[in-house]
């Protein structure tokens, strides 16, 4: 019973750590299966569309159950706040992303999206959420581990070197067909620009969402029916955009296929919780602690990639993991230290009111 009650609290201290590492490896998911979905053929617009579809149907019921009276009045300027982040952050970062795996391959797109971080730092950095103390150890620690994190991910992605012989249990036929695939269907079709700036893009728009959920939530701490608001007014808007870009009837039909899987999973399981875990985690520990843990879905597709799909490990990405890793650690452990110091310190209420909200 002690160890139990043990374990308990250690879970209830680190809750959001426990909510980001959940999140990511939803994600993870959500790039194997959007990325087999498509390359099936499924126009990407009408993917968003059904997205959010499903997530404002299994989102909406549950709202309505536990926040029916608790959820402040809506105001004509929180109505119009709320539509403006989900075109934002929702509708148009989505639809550049699903545009961009049209164009690329699924580990490159989850490499470019570890850009995250450090676009959600600068950022916040320019608006004057986030701080860094040149002063301090934990300063560098952010700075430095932010950079490093980015480097692992680029290492991760485009450094080979040599192959793991303890991960080829196919023959290296096949194993060269796979870890070809990808790269060859990049380069035939001449996409090295239009796919890196349609996921460049999403990722500013990502992070300007991250950064927006703060002050939103301030006036409107209805978590759940904050989602489903956005959920509902990102189905409008995408399916304003896809009807614009798809003329052709027969390709909204949906059948028992992976379509269907993955426009469900990514609305019911990605949409609907994964959203609402990242503005508990915002509200709780600030937009750039989300965004930290956002390397972590390049490792875990990689794995699942490499077991499920057997394709070959390099050196190069287990070195850049370790980049990854290392830089993650510094970071959270500069913010930890941050953190510390605001409780024991108590700065001057014209101080505080320019950090970030942790």
């Amino acid at each position: 019973m002690m160890n139990l009650s043990r374990l308990v609290k250690a879970c209830e201290s680190n809750k959001p750590y426990i909510a980001m590492l959940l999140v990511q490896a939803i994600y993870a998911g959500m790039a194997l299966l959007s990325k087999a979905s498509i390359s099936s053929g499924m126009n990407p617009f009408i993917f968003v569309v059904y997205r959010q579809a499903f997530a404002t149907l299994s989102l909406a019921p549950v709202a309505y159950f536990f926040e029916r009276k608790d959820a402040p009045h809506l105001s004509y300027t929180m109505i119009w706040k709320i539509f403006f982040s989900s075109l934002i952050g929702i509708t148009i970062c989505l639809n550049m992303y699903y545009h961009a795996l049209n164009h690329t391959s699924a580990t490159f797109a989850a490499a470019c999206t570890n850009l995250i971080p450090a676009i959600t730092f600068v950022i916040a950095l320019l608006l004057r959420i986030e701080r860094i103390y040149i002063k301090e150890l934990h300063g560098w620690a952010k700075l430095i581990g932010s950079v490093v994190s980015v480097c692992g991910a680029l290492v991760f992605a485009f450094v080979k070197g040599p192959t793991l012989n303890f991960m080829t249990w196919y023959t290296s036929g096949e194993g060269s067909e796979v870890a070809s695939a990808g790269t060859n269907q990049f380069s035939s079709k001449a996409e090295f620009i239009k796919g890196p700036l349609a996921i460049l893009f999403a990722n500013v728009l990502w992070s300007c969402w991250s950064i927006m959920q703060a002050p939103i939530m301030k006036e409107f701490p209805a978590k759940l029916s904050l989602i489903t608001l956005q959920c509902f007014f990102s189905l409008i808007q995408a399916t304003v955009w896809a009807g614009a870009m798809e003329r052709n009837i027969s390709s909204w039909k949906l059948g028992w296929d992976v379509n269907l899987l993955s426009v469900a999973y990514c609305g019911v399981i990605v949409t609907a919780l994964t959203y609402w875990l990242q503005l508990w985690s915002i509200e709780k520990r600030g937009p750039v602690f989300t965004a930290m843990f956002t390397p972590l879905v390049l490792i875990i597709t990689a794995i699942v990639s490499a077991f499920v799909w057997k394709e070959i490990l390099f050196l190069g990405s287990v070195c850049g993991a370790v980049l990854l890793a290392g830089g993650l650690y510094c970071v959270l452990w500069g913010k930890s230290r941050e953190l510390h110091g605001k409780i024991s310190d108590q700065k001057p209420e014209e101080d505080t009111t320019l950090e970030s909200i942790i």
